[in-house]
């Protein structure tokens, strides 16, 4: 252990690890399968990165999440440590680079997304390479059962064919029960070896306020709570409506989705982590690779569509083991969204199968070709060309890539990147020969390091502005060298793209399973009935509802939630709180009562019953009408 302790000074700066972190270090040490379930903020990566730098070879990491791949990547490479990364949108020639430099250049770590593992070019190298271990992030990914299923999770077992004697370790912050057997399952796990931090987080006050006006509720939580904040909203449109809003109200705000362009989203968040701004109000874009400490509350303004979504992103807050908040701001509206979304996310199949010959046709992709071709896609155009609705025409085509017919990619913010193909010594003939063309070599060679073994991504402008010459000009000269077969230069592109996973077969055999269609379309429900319930239980502590829904059971209440706190106000113990909220909703699904019928009805103390009257009328779970009776204003 002190060499991993070592291995942790060196490169991260701590001089010992957290609760957990070393025993799961330690089990993927010794060469076993490995699941580690640890929350949000946990420090998930340092549990196979400095394991896999003391090991000698390469560890391949598989994460589905390409913006946090790009990022772990870079942050390796500031510490000095080699990683690369392999995703859709490179060149075939710089994944060739990328494997071989893996190869032979010494490498510790290579991200690459599952959609990868099984191509032809990647399973050739694959023999080449002296694994030392694999880590699956994401792991719950894998299952079914899970709320993120990907197909293409399951070809991860078919690499340990290649790799027999290589351990695994698999990773996830949010995981049932269920799932957690599933994930060994799917792997291959000889026998089951489970570290489980408890999701529980005793710093955290979790919240649910009803608010007609969400605008005046947002105000004056966060006129409560001072401290840096994250809000988040369903729309890119809203995140800026409710920035502007908050900035007229004197709270500085900035908003943030995945539109927006690199540059904007650096500065945004470098400004929020720097606390020059004090909000956030953002998409689910926002949050992957964020580490910030002090977030005193994450406030969400609409319903996320499951309780493993919403704990993710609220777990963003008080990271620093300081009091926070997070926060459900919801009213009579959002339960009608959330189920309009069930239609929205699972198309009728006949819909589905429509979009998936309109997509053939827009890229003129014949019946039985296509395999593996790479197209860039604008949902826009796409939609606009064919007149398809855009939400659902999305989500057809999320459910095609799960019965793998296609793969969407995420939006791709793919900088220009360069890499020299002659040696140094004929890029020095090159240089004597074309004087014109030599500032611009020289420039890039002190720019950039290792061009003649890897791509460098490069920035046009800088080079521009070093050249005192123009973008247009230095894109030009390189677009020359590249034509000359000097370098390969790969332009920078900001796009999703769609690939073909097998050739495109006519749409009368196109089929979607129970499995792909019909299992997850239910299983979704009820992920959405799981979230509607925690926003509108009112007996049960929040942290309780929340754990046990992660399959932790005998947790005591948290004492700081809004429901505890309102039980602690009532003067009256959890379990007594309980029996006497479910026996008054009980008689007043049959009737309207006065209190006094209530009390003889229920035959509880008259001092319960008021206390808990008080409570239900306060958070509008009953009403009176005009005979002074009190009505369940929702008899479900």
């Amino acid at each position: 252990m002190k060499k991993h302790i070592d291995i942790l000074q060196k490169y991260w700066g701590h001089s010992d690890f957290r609760s957990l972190q070393a025993d799961i270090i330690q089990s993927i040490s010794d060469g076993k399968d490995t699941l580690a379930l640890m929350p949000t903020g946990g420090g998930k990566s340092i549990t196979f990165q400095v394991p896999a730098i003391e090991k000698e070879g390469i560890c391949i990491v598989i994460t589905p999440l390409i913006a946090l791949m790009k990022d772990q990547v870079e942050n390796l490479k500031k510490r000095k440590i080699k990683a690369a990364a392999i995703y859709a949108g490179m060149t075939k020639n710089e994944i060739i680079v990328t494997l071989e430099n893996c190869i032979y250049g010494d490498f510790k770590f290579l991200y690459v997304s599952p959609e990868r593992l099984s191509t032809e070019l990647f399973l050739s190298r694959l023999q080449h390479m002296n694994v030392s271990m694999i880590a699956v992030d994401e792991s719950h990914c894998i299952s079914q059962w899970g709320y993120d299923f990907r197909p293409s999770y399951l070809r991860i077992s078919d690499i340990r064919n290649h790799l027999p004697d290589t351990p695994i370790i698999a990773l996830t912050a949010t995981a049932t029960p269920e799932v957690v057997k599933d994930i060994q399952s799917k792997l291959n796990f000889p026998k089951e070896n489970v570290f489980q931090k408890s999701f529980e987080r005793k710093n955290i006050a979790y919240v649910v306020r009803y608010a007609e006006d969400k605008n005046k509720q947002l105000l004056d939580i966060l006129n409560k709570v001072k401290d840096s904040a994250i809000v988040y909203t369903r729309s890119r449109k809203k995140t800026k409506e409710i920035a502007e809003f908050l900035n007229d109200n004197g709270i500085t705000s900035e908003h943030f989705h995945a539109g927006l362009s690199n540059i904007n989203k650096d500065n945004r968040q470098k400004n929020w982590k720097e606390n020059k701004t004090r909000v956030i109000v953002a998409t689910n874009a926002f949050g992957m690779g964020i580490d910030k400490a002090d977030v005193r509350v994450v406030i969400h303004l609409d319903l996320p569509d499951s309780i493993e979504a919403y704990f993710q992103e609220a777990g963003r807050a008080g990271r620093d083991e300081k009091k926070a908040y997070a926060v459900v701001i919801h009213n009579k509206s959002d339960a009608t969204k959330l189920k309009k979304r069930i239609t929205d996310t699972f198309p009728e199949k006949e819909k589905v199968i429509e979009v998936y010959e309109k997509l053939s046709f827009y890229y003129e992709v014949a019946v039985g070709s296509g395999k593996e071709i790479v197209f860039p896609f604008n949902l826009l155009d796409f939609c606009n060309k064919f007149k398809l609705p855009l939400l659902p025409t999305y989500n057809s085509l999320k459910i095609l890539e799960q019965a793998e017919y296609i793969e969407l990619t995420e939006e791709l913010d793919n900088p220009s990147r360069l890499m020299f193909t002659i040696k140094r010594d004929d890029l020095y003939y090159f240089q004597t020969k074309n004087p014109e063309l030599d500032k611009l070599i020289q420039i890039l060679l002190r720019s950039y390091t290792g061009l003649f073994s890897e791509y460098a991504h490069i920035n046009e402008e800088i080079l521009a502005k070093r050249m005192q010459s123009t973008r247009d000009r230095v894109y030009e000269q390189l677009l020359t060298l590249g034509r000359l077969g000097v370098i390969n230069y790969v332009p920078a592109k900001k796009t999703p793209f769609i690939i073909y996973s097998c050739n495109r077969i006519d749409t009368k055999h196109i089929t979607l399973t129970n499995e792909v269609y019909k299992e997850r379309k239910t299983r979704y429900k009820k992920r959405i009935e799981k979230m509607l319930t925690y926003v509108s239980e009112d007996s049960v502590c929040r942290s309780q509802y929340l754990l046990r829904y992660f399959g932790e059971k005998n947790v005591a209440a948290c004492k700081v939630c809004d429901v505890c706190l309102k039980k602690d106000e009532q003067n009256i113990e959890q379990k007594d709180f309980e029996i006497v909220i479910n026996s008054i909703k009980e008689i007043l699904r049959n009737e309207a009562l006065s209190i006094n019928e209530i009390i003889k009805k229920t035959k509880i103390k008259e001092n319960k019953i008021i206390s808990v009257m008080r409570y239900l009328t306060d958070n509008k779970i009953i009403t009176s009408n005009t005979n002074n009776k009190y009505i369940l204003r929702n008899k479900k």
